[in-house]
């Protein structure tokens, strides 16, 4: 089924929307449709499965979770778009780089509809405007099927960004689509953002649900 769903889902706690992740991940077939989840989560630094403690400086008092996605450490937190990418990518026969590959151009061509030139690193993945970094990936492969996705920091506060070495890199600054010129909604972002994912992917439809609840069976 060459179909997209893409629900957005409003603001949600990190743990529920990954258990919902790994369940749809194990129960999918392969006629299950693949989905875009749209969100932002409350503030929270997570390490990636092979992360490396000493690139968290100072949490303080916002939480940190090890999770198993790719990838280092990064902060999650309000007004930073949150897509995550329950995506089939062997049967649409995608390597994992080509895959990362998409996520980052469709990044990359969501920004030039505003004038900002971002760029993609091939030795650090994401999506960069000139040194400062504006968009962080970080996948999970099970079956051939991909889970966790992208984040895109929009109007957010980058201060807790300080407090890592975001991504294992030290002194990487972080930059927002708001503050180059862009527009502030996360939501409005997201949308433009599924659309032009669908497209970059050759999806035949894009099926939209504001629901704004993770699926209760996937809990």
């Amino acid at each position: 089924m060459n179909q997209l769903i893409v629900r957005k889902l409003g603001r949600q706690e990190y743990s529920p929307c990954w258990l919902a992740m790994q369940n749809f991940t194990n129960q999918r077939q392969d006629e299950t449709p693949d989905e875009l989840w749209l969100l932002e989560h409350p503030p929270i630094f997570t390490l990636g499965q092979n992360g490396k403690p000493e690139h968290i400086l100072n949490a303080g008092e916002i939480p940190l979770l090890k999770i198993d996605r790719g990838g280092q450490v990064t902060y999650h937190g309000p007004g930073q778009l949150m897509a995550y990418t329950l995506i089939n990518i062997k049967a649409k026969q995608l390597s994992i780089r080509r895959f990362v590959c998409v996520l980052e151009q469709t990044v990359i061509d969501l920004l030039a509809a505003y004038q900002i030139e971002g760029k993609a690193k091939s030795e650090a993945p994401g999506v960069y405007v000139g040194d400062q970094k504006i968009a962080s990936i970080g996948l999970r492969i099970r079956r051939g099927c991909a889970f966790h996705g992208l984040a895109l920091n929009v109007a957010m506060d980058l201060a807790p960004f300080s407090r890592i070495n975001p991504c294992g890199y030290s002194g990487l600054e972080m930059t927002q689509i708001s503050q180059l010129g862009g527009p502030s909604s996360v939501e409005d972002l997201g949308l433009q953002l599924a659309k032009g994912l669908a497209k970059n992917l050759g999806y035949a439809e894009l099926l939209l649900l504001e629901s704004k609840a993770i699926p209760a069976e996937l809990l």
